[in-house]
C-alpha cells in the first residue's frame, strides 16, 4: 500500500512546521510536552561527542551538527537493529534496514561507498568499538546491540570529527552507558512481538559506599523474524557492567560488555516489476514483505575446501552474528590548572557471516538443464521426488566468512585555560587492531524460487553430473589472510569564547598509519580430478604460499568552526574541515593504496524555545581517490577509483503549538555525483536518495491512571540507484509506523508499536552482484520487512 496523496502534502507540512518563525515562541502559553523526536529538546543539552574536552558543551554553543536521543526516544523508534536506529537522524544519513539485525549498509551525506559503512564509527562511552569503521563483511553497527543499559545516544555529523578519536570524517555514533548514582535504580522489561519475539531486558545500579558506584544489565531474546527462515532468525544476548569511583576533582570508570548474538542475514530475492519499475509486486510463491529463500533444507551444510577431502561444517542459523568481549575505562581528573582525560577500550572476539547470496533472476528448470547442452531430469535433494521442468529455479551461494578480531584504542587529552575564555587541549590517539579472515565465497546451490527454498539435484542424460547435494559449484574465492594495523595521532585544539556571542574553535591533527598483512595465494583446481563432475571442476583453494602487504601512510587534518549567538533562542555556525580516510585491509589487498582526501563545509542554524526546535544544516563535501570494490556473482572482483562531490540541506525540528501535541520532523535534500570516475562520471552516487523525510506527530495526556503518549511516523524515501552505472533504479517508497506508551505511577511502563503497518513494498537494494537492469519484469532486489508489532511492559525502581 502506498500513501500517495500524503506524499505531496507532507513536504508542504514540513515547510510550514519546521520553518515556523521564532516569534511563535513569544506567544505560546501552553507547557511543552516531553519530546518524542531526537533533538526536539532544549539547546542547553550537554553533548560530549566531537568536543575537545570530555566534559562537553551545550548544543547551542556547538559549531557542528549533532543529534541526541534519550532511552525513551530510542524505545519509541522501535529499531530493528543498531543501524536502523539511525533513521531518527536527519536524512543525510541513510541506513538500509532490509538485511536483518546486522550487516547494514549505511550512507552519509553523499559520501561514496559501495556498501557496508566506511563513514560510520560506533563508539561506546566515547571509544571506537573497532578502529576501522568497515571491513569487508563487517561494519561497526554489527558489533553493537542497544538495550536498557544505555543512557543516551549522540550522533555527530561531520564537524570536528576528523580531529578527534579515530578521525572519522562521516558520522560518529556514541552510545553512553548508564552509571550508578546516589539513588539505587533499575528496571526489568518484557517484550513480545508478532514475529514470535521473546525478549527480556534487565538493569540495576546504585552506590557501593566510599564514592564507588555500580551498574549491571543486559538482555536475552529470541525471534523467528518477520521473514521466518524455519529456525530462530535472531537468538542471543548481552551482559554489561560498570564500576565508577568519584571524588571531588574527578571520576574513574570501568566497564565490561559481553555480546553473543546470532542474526539471520537477508539478501536480494526475486520480485516483479511493471510500469518502468514504479509498480512492484511479489514473485509467485515468495511473499516480498514476509518471505525468504532461507530454510531448514540447507541450514546445515558441509562445504569442501581442499583437494584432500578437507571440509567445514557451517550453520546458517549462526548468520551474521558476533561473539565479542569489550573492556574499557574513562578518567576525568582536574589536577591543578590542568584537566587530564583518558578513554580506552579493548575488544576481542569473532564476527562470522554465514549467509545466502543470490545472483541471477529465476528461470525455468528446463531452461537451466538445457543450458548444459543436454537433456536431463531433476529431483529434490532432501525428500526425493521429481521436480517439474516448469518449476522456477535460481542459483544462490552459501557464503562462509570467518573473522577473528582484536583491538586496543586509547585517547588521551590534556586541557588548560590559557586566559579567560580560551582553553587549549593537546592529545594523542593510538589504536592497534587485527583481523584473521577465512572466506569461502561461492558454493552455489540450485534452489526452487519460492518461500523456504529447496535444493535440487540434476542428472544429465549424457552422464555428466552438474550438482552434488544441490550444489552446482564450490568456492570461487578461498581467502585466507591475516591483517594488523596501527594508528598513532597527535592533535591540538583551541576553544576561544571571544565574547558572550562568539565562540571559535580550531584544531589540527597529524596521524600515521601502518598496515601489514599476509594474504595466501590461491589456485583453481578440479577437486576430484573428474571432469564429468561439473560442480567441483573450478574450485578455489588456499595455498601455503602468501604475498605480503606492508604500507605506511601519514596525513594532516584540520578544522575551524565559528558559532554566533544571535539571541536567547537563535545561533548560527560555520564549519570547514579537511580530513582523510586511509586505505583499509581490503583496499590494500585489492591494490587500492591511495589515501582519500575529504573536504567538508557546513553552515547551520539552531533555534529553539519552549514550544519549538529547529536545526538547519547546509553542507558541501568533496572526495578524491574514492575506491570501489564488489565481488560479482560470476566470481570476478570489480574495482575502480574516482572522485565525487555532494551538497545538500538537512532539516530537523519540532513544534509544540498547544497542549500535549507535538509535530517533529527530519528531512534532507541531497545532490551527490561522481567525478573522474571513468564512464560513471556525472552519475548519481549509488544507493543514496536525493530526498527523504520523516514526520512524527504525537499527543501527550496526563490521565488519572498515568501519562499516555500516542505517536506515528510517516517516512518517505526517494528514488536511488543500486549501481555505479545508474542502470538499476530503486523507486521511492513511503511507510508508516505507529505506537503508544503509558507511564503508570512511579514504576510501570507499557509500550505498543507497529512497524510498516501499511505493509509497504519498498526496496533498499538491487542485486549489486549482478549489474544491469531488470529483464522480463523479473529482477532481484532486497525489500524492507513487512508489517510487524511489538508490545512491552517494564517495571522500574
Amino acid at each position: 500500500m502506498h500513501l500517495a496523496p500524503l506524499r505531496h502534502l507532507l513536504p508542504l507540512s514540513i515547510a510550514a512546521v519546521l520553518l515556523a518563525p521564532p516569534a511563535l515562541a513569544q506567544t505560546a502559553d501552553a507547557p511543552a510536552a516531553p519530546a518524542t523526536q531526537p533533538d526536539a529538546t532544549t539547546l542547553d543539552t550537554v553533548v560530549v561527542s566531537g568536543t575537545a574536552r570530555f566534559s562537553g558543551l551545550r548544543k547551542r554553543d556547538a559549531s557542528f551538527s549533532i543529534t541526541t536521543a534519550t532511552p525513551e526516544q530510542i524505545q519509541q523508534a522501535v529499531p530493528q537493529s543498531s543501524a536502523d536506529l539511525l533513521k531518527i537522524v536527519p536524512g543525510g544519513v541513510w541506513a538500509e534496514p532490509s538485511g536483518g539485525g546486522t550487516g547494514a549498509n549505511i550512507f552519509v551525506r553523499g559520501m561514496p561507498s559501495e556498501g557496508d559503512a566506511p563513514f560510520v564509527t560506533f563508539q561506546l562511552d566515547g571509544a571506537p568499538l573497532f578502529p576501522p569503521p568497515t571491513l569487508s563483511f563487517l561494519e561497526n553497527s554489527t558489533l553493537f546491540r542497544t538495550d536498557d543499559t544505555i543512557e543516551r545516544m549522540e550522533v555527530l555529523r561531520g564537524g570536528s570529527s576528523p580531529i578527534f578519536s579515530n578521525g572519522q570524517a562521516g558520522i560518529t555514533v556514541n552510545f553512553i552507558q548508564k552509571k550508578g548514582q546516589d539513588e539505587p535504580e533499575g528496571s526489568v522489561r518484557l517484550t513480545g512481538g508478532s514475529d514470535a519475539l521473546r525478549r527480556i531486558d534487565l538493569f540495576d545500579s546504585g552506590p557501593m559506599g566510599n564514592g564507588w558506584y555500580y551498574s549491571v544489565g543486559g538482555f536475552f531474546r529470541e525471534t523467528d523474524g518477520v521473514r521466518d527462515p524455519q529456525f530462530p532468525a535472531d537468538k542471543g544476548g548481552q551482559f554489561s557492567a560498570t564500576l565508577s569511583k568519584r571524588w571531588d576533582s574527578g571520576e574513574l570508570s570501568f566497564y565490561a560488555r559481553h555480546t553473543d548474538d546470532n542474526n539471520a542475514f537477508y539478501t536480494a530475492i526475486p520480485l516483479l516489476s511493471r510500469n518502468n519499475g514504479n509498480d512492484l509486486s511479489s514473485f509467485p510463491g515468495l511473499d516480498a514483505q514476509h518471505g525468504t529463500l532461507l530454510s531448514d533444507d540447507f541450514r546445515n551444510v558441509t562445504l569442501p575446501v581442499g583437494p584432500n577431502g578437507q571440509t567445514i561444517r557451517r550453520d546458517l542459523g549462526d548468520g551474521r552474528g558476533v561473539n565479542i568481549d569489550v573492556f574499557g575505562g574513562e578518567l576525568n581528573w582536574e589536577v591543578g590548572d590542568w584537566t587530564v582525560a583518558d578513554r580506552f577500550n579493548v575488544m576481542g572476539g569473532t564476527a562470522p557471516t554465514y549467509a545466502l547470496f543470490t545472483g541471477d533472476a529465476p528461470q525455468r528448470l528446463g531452461d537451466f538443464i538445457a543450458g548444459y547442452g543436454s537433456t536431463g531430469s531433476a529431483r529434490y535433494t532432501n525428500g526425493g521426488g521429481a521436480v517439474d521442468p516448469d518449476q522456477q529455479v535460481l542459483e544462490a551461494g552459501w557464503w562462509s566468512v570467518d573473522k577473528r578480531l582484536n583491538s586496543f584504542t586509547n585517547d588521551l587529552r590534556l586541557s588548560r585555560a590559557l586566559f579567560a575564555g580560551n582553553t587549549l587541549t593537546v592529545g594523542s590517539y593510538y589504536a592497534r587492531y587485527t583481523s584473521n579472515d577465512t572466506w569461502y565465497l561461492g558454493n552455489t546451490m540450485l534452489l526452487t524460487a519460492q518461500n523456504h527454498a529447496r535444493r535440487i539435484d540434476v542428472t544429465l542424460d549424457d552422464g555428466r553430473q552438474p550438482t552434488r547435494d544441490g550444489f552446482t559449484s564450490t568456492a570461487f574465492l578461498a581467502l585466507r589472510a591475516h591483517y594488523e594495523g596501527e594508528n598513532a595521532a597527535v592533535f591540538v585544539a583551541d576553544e576561544w569564547e571571544l565574547d558572550e556571542r562568539l565562540r571559535l574553535d580550531l584544531g589540527v591533527r597529524y596521524e600515521r598509519q601502518h598496515v601489514a598483512g599476509t594474504v595466501h595465494d590461491t589456485a583453481t583446481v578440479d577437486l576430484d580430478g573428474n571432469p564429468a563432475t561439473l560442480y567441483d571442476n573450478a574450485t578455489s583453494i588456499s595455498l601455503p604460499s602468501a604475498r605480503r602487504i606492508d604500507q605506511d601512510d601519514n596525513a594532516l587534518s584540520w578544522t575551524a568552526g565559528l558559532n554566533v549567538k544571535l539571541d536567547a533562542h537563535n545561533s548560527v555556525f560555520a564549519r570547514v574541515n579537511s580530513g582523510v580516510k586511509f586505505p583499509g585491509f581490503d583496499n590494500l589487498r585489492d591494490g587500492q593504496t591511495k589515501v582519500q582526501d575529504i573536504r567538508q563545509y557546513e553552515l547551520g542554524l539552531k533555534s529553539g524555545a519552549a514550544n519549538y526546535d529547529l536545526y538547519l544544516t547546509a553542507f558541501y563535501n568533496t572526495f578524491r581517490n574514492s575506491p570501489f570494490q564488489a565481488f560479482l556473482a560470476n566470481g570476478s572482483n570489480f574495482t575502480t577509483v574516482g572522485d565525487s562531490r555532494a551538497y545538500g540541506l538537512e532539516v530537523e525540528g519540532a513544534i509544540r503549538p498547544f497542549g500535549g501535541f507535538e509535530l517533529a520532523g527530519t528531512g534532507v535534500w541531497l545532490d551527490a555525483k561522481y567525478r573522474n570516475y571513468r564512464e560513471y562520471t556525472g552519475n548519481q552516487v549509488m544507493r543514496q536518495p536525493k530526498r527523504q523525510f520523516r514526520l512524527t506527530p504525537s499527543y501527550y495526556w496526563m490521565l488519572p491512571f498515568g501519562d499516555l503518549r500516542v505517536f506515528a511516523t510517516y517516512s518517505y524515501i526517494g528514488e536511488r540507484y543500486a549501481d555505479l552505472a545508474n542502470s538499476q533504479r530503486l523507486p521511492s517508497y513511503d511507510m508508516l509506523d505507529v505506537g503508544a506508551s503509558l507511564h503508570s505511577g512511579e514504576h510501570w511502563e507499557f509500550t505498543v508499536s507497529g512497524s510498516n503497518v501499511t505493509d509497504t513494498l519498498g526496496l533498499t537494494e538491487g542485486n549489486v552482484r549482478v549489474p544491469g537492469a531488470a529483464t522480463g519484469g523479473v529482477f532481484m532486489g532486497r525489500p524492507i520487512a513487512g508489517r510487524q508489532y511489538q508490545a512491552s511492559v517494564a517495571y522500574r525502581w
